[in-house]
């Protein structure tokens, strides 16, 4: 099973070095640092800790895991690894030089050896659940204690993983520390072979995420130069096809609320020159973010084209909608608005972060739309009725503080990790 799955990579990554070269024909930091995705890379002078966030929403989720571990064991440098670029500029922003942050490499046996001869890691924490077989094999074999930080595996999931928990068996029953997100996450661990003993429930360290000092009164003032006096809705995170849904709203709401002002905040930033040709053809009045241009009496949509700054144009809205749901991508990050007190609405595929979602909708903190028509009604209302969205806000506001606590779990799992020589001496 192992020989098969070392080929068929093998096999594979020619074709994923082609769709990054081919992303980069639109997106040159695909382009950058090209060799980290073959384990070459800087070489760490010391050993080091080792955190792996996939990309953009599990960089931000890992923040504060990130600065415990800093303050904590500061003795070790500490290595974010992710895939996708957005992922690697979210980190660079968020913890400049303190972090070393690098692409994490194709699971090859080659470039995981080069990979772990360069960090060297005292320890590896990977946020939710990434397969990587090789990786997973080579943390047991050089007896690196792994931790599954956030874990899950949805019950769609579990054959797969099954199939494919012959390639790290040993390391999975012996040396994986799964902190699982709920204990139906940690039973369907234990029924692929888990260690029991090693398998916790710590919840989701998603909840655990602190809002940047100052970013409320940076809202303010941003609503005060963009919007002053007038009602204001983000939508979030969009992605193709799910803008015209939003913008045939927004042109309804206005019929409604002539002075409403929609922030348009597209999920990538390569698609933000294409989302300006679709308000240029649909004829709406537009300025974008990085214009600098004054949004006027008139203008109906203020197009956020710059990255990183979706989190403070959240804290300046009355109304968030939460994008990649109209459409199905999944659903993307909903702890930020319920954070910032905001109403939530998204649409109906929300399978990226379902039990959230489901959380928020059960305590009345995010409604389901599932069309135009939908999303006009109920941004009219929650525009128009403040206590409605209070009352909205708070409950969201109220789930996320109650279910806060992961960080302080999974933290309690590591301790005895780095204070022992090995996890199997």
């Amino acid at each position: 099973m192992r020989f098969l799955y070392i080929a068929l990579t093998y096999l594979l990554v020619p074709f994923a070095l082609v769709l990054l070269l081919w992303r980069g024909l639109r997106d040159r930091s695909y382009w950058q640092n090209l060799g980290e995705r073959f384990g070459f890379g800087t070489r760490e002078s010391r050993p080091t800790i080792w955190v792996h966030a996939v990309s953009m929403g599990e960089v931000q989720a890992s923040a504060a895991l990130v600065r415990s571990l800093r303050a904590r064991f500061a003795q070790y440098p500490l290595v974010l690894t992710t895939v996708t670029p957005t992922g690697a500029q979210r980190a660079r922003a968020l913890f400049g030089d303190e972090v070393h942050v690098r692409y994490v490499p194709f699971d090859l046996p080659d470039c995981v050896r080069r990979f772990f001869e360069r960090i060297q890691p005292r320890l590896a924490v990977i946020l939710e659940t990434e397969l990587w077989p090789n990786l997973y094999h080579v943390c047991g074999k050089r007896r690196v204690p792994l931790v599954l930080a956030s874990a899950r595996i949805s019950p769609r999931s579990v054959n797969r993983y099954r199939r494919l928990v012959s390639l790290f068996r040993e390391t999975l029953s012996h040396g994986i520390v799964i902190a699982a997100q709920s204990s139906a996450d940690a039973e369907r661990f234990r029924s692929i072979g888990a260690n029991p003993e090693h398998t916790h429930v710590t919840g989701n360290i998603k909840f655990d995420f602190e809002l940047p000092p100052g970013l409320e009164a940076d809202g303010r003032r941003l609503r005060e130069r963009y919007a002053a006096g007038r009602p204001v809705w983000i939508a979030g995170s969009t992605h193709e096809r799910e803008e015209d849904i939003v913008l045939d709203a927004h042109a309804h709401l206005r019929k409604l609320i002539p002075n409403a002002l929609l922030v348009l905040v597209p999920r990538h930033h390569t698609r933000f020159e294409a989302v300006a040709a679709l308000l240029r053809r649909r004829g709406v009045s537009f300025v974008t973010r990085s214009s600098g241009a004054a949004v006027r009496t008139e203008t109906s949509v203020l197009l956020l084209d710059t990255v990183g700054q979706l989190l403070t144009f959240y804290a300046g809205a009355d109304v968030a909608f939460v994008g990649g749901s109209l459409v199905p991508v999944g659903g993307h990050n909903l702890l930020e608005p319920a954070a910032l007190n905001l109403p939530i609405l998204m649409g109906p595929h929300n399978f990226n972060s379902e039990e959230i979602a489901q959380l928020f909708v059960e305590v009345g903190a995010v409604h389901i739309v599932r069309d135009a028509a939908e999303l006009t009604a109920q941004v009219s209302l929650l525009l128009e009725e403040p206590a409605e969205r209070a009352r909205r806000g708070g409950a969201g506001r109220r789930a996320l503080d109650e279910n806060r606590g992961a960080l302080r779990r999974l933290l309690e799992l590591i301790d005895p990790l780095l204070s022992e020589p090995r996890l199997y001496d």
